[in-house]
């Protein structure tokens, strides 16, 4: 970063931060009579009088970077605001970063070394719900504490995550509800990459659109993650003509897929999308001229018009520069290291059990996406937008929920 780039996002960064303690969101370093590290720390963690160690685990590379390198951008963000102001209970963040690789026994191995090893007291990771599943056990064994950023298709509850993205009823059923009713929808094709979080996604899309939206599937498709031939799914959505494609394919593959589909004559003035798995991360490898037009349900876009999400925008820029981009998840990978900081300032302890139960209630008011609360359930209480792509990578927010409460478990698609 070159020396102006630098104090432009010292400046931005540390604006943000005194806007956030004026608001009451953030505190100073003055939170506890005692903060002496045996006090604060009981248990064997990474935790000396003056930092804190807590990891990333993101796909750094493989199919996956694409989408997961702005939640480490946005992580790595809101643990240099962080230590700016102070840092947690008068620590300073010591990050160490592993790379999952797009690969899911990877996941694993790195999650273990990280609590086994590093003794980190919290971890940023996993983008995808293989990932994630992957590593659940090693966090459970260890007792360890995951910020899980990505939207997700719920049927998971853990006392060992925290779920920052949403979960099936924040964004599969609010979404379809939108684009059955906006566009008079009946016929879907469904499609999505081959592993879990799509086929539970697109399981759960099944039962709503012929259950309560009284449609149907006319088509059902998955494609190997990484894959990047599409040609024989694009003529099965040519002869059925759906009124809906509702998409969930991930990482890299969304590069080929949009092209493919604009290059057949698939554009949005001939068919509806609605899809559940891009931000404006995939956008920029897409191209905002092969998906102009189609739709995406998510609860964050990097054009909500709020005073937190401009300087949120601002800092990340000043960081990452002007072309970079903010997508959903990255967003909720921000939110990560700023949770964390409450629920050890709530607990005024880096034992893990102890912050695990402050955190729930706890209201983050100045969160980009707008105001969100920590349930029981270890998800947040959000809003579902729906946003349309223009050329410019960038979308247009054309829908935005009332809050939505998580519902993980919702009766009747388990």
């Amino acid at each position: 970063m070159s020396n102006l780039n630098r104090r432009n996002f010292m400046r931005v960064g540390g604006a943000l931060a005194a806007a956030l303690l004026s608001a009451g969101i953030l505190t100073n370093t003055a939170f506890a009579a005692d903060t002496s590290t045996a006090k604060v720390m009981t248990t064997g963690l990474a935790v000396t009088d003056t930092t804190v160690k807590v990891g990333i685990l993101h796909s750094a590379t493989g199919t996956m970077a694409i989408s997961e390198t702005g939640s480490i951008q946005a992580e790595k963000l809101a643990i240099e605001q962080i230590n700016a102001m102070g840092g947690i209970l008068g620590r300073k963040i010591e990050v160490i970063q592993e790379d999952g690789a797009s690969d899911w026994p990877t996941f694993a191995e790195k999650a273990k070394k990280l609590l086994a090893s590093d003794k980190v007291a919290a971890v940023m990771g996993c983008w995808t719900s293989a990932s994630r599943k992957a590593a659940l056990p090693v966090f459970e064994k260890e007792n360890g504490l995951l910020f899980y950023p990505t939207f997700y298709e719920g049927l998971e509850q853990s006392k060992n995550v925290f779920y920052t993205g949403q979960e099936a009823t924040q964004q599969i059923l609010a979404g379809l509800d939108w684009i059955a009713k906006e566009k008079k929808a009946k016929t879907f094709y469904l499609i999505g990459s081959d592993y879990i979080w799509p086929r539970t996604s697109m399981k759960i899309a099944r039962k709503h659109i012929e259950q309560h939206l009284h449609g149907s599937v006319v088509g059902e498709e998955y494609i190997a993650l990484g894959d990047t031939q599409f040609g024989s799914v694009i003529n099965k959505i040519k002869l059925k003509k759906p009124d809906v494609i509702y998409a969930a394919v991930v990482g890299g593959s969304n590069v080929a897929w949009f092209k493919q589909l604009n290059a057949a004559g698939l554009n949005s003035t001939k068919q509806t999308m609605l899809t559940i798995s891009v931000t404006e991360d995939e956008v920029l490898g897409i191209g905002g001229e092969n998906l102009a037009g189609f739709y995406s349900a998510m609860k964050y876009f990097q054009s909500q018009d709020n005073p937190e999400n401009k300087k949120f925008v601002t800092a990340f820029k000043a960081k990452y520069g002007e072309k970079s981009v903010i997508g959903d998840v990255t967003q909720a990978a921000y939110l990560g290291p700023w949770l964390y900081k409450a629920a050890v300032e709530r607990a005024g302890s880096f034992d893990v059990d102890k912050v695990q139960a402050a955190l729930p209630g706890y209201v983050f008011k100045d969160a980009p996406e707008g105001s969100v609360t920590v349930e029981k359930n270890h998800h947040l209480t959000t809003k579902l937008r729906i946003g349309q792509w223009g050329k410019d990578g960038q979308a247009k927010v054309v829908y935005t929920s009332g809050y939505i409460k998580p519902d993980p478990f919702p009766k009747g698609y388990q």
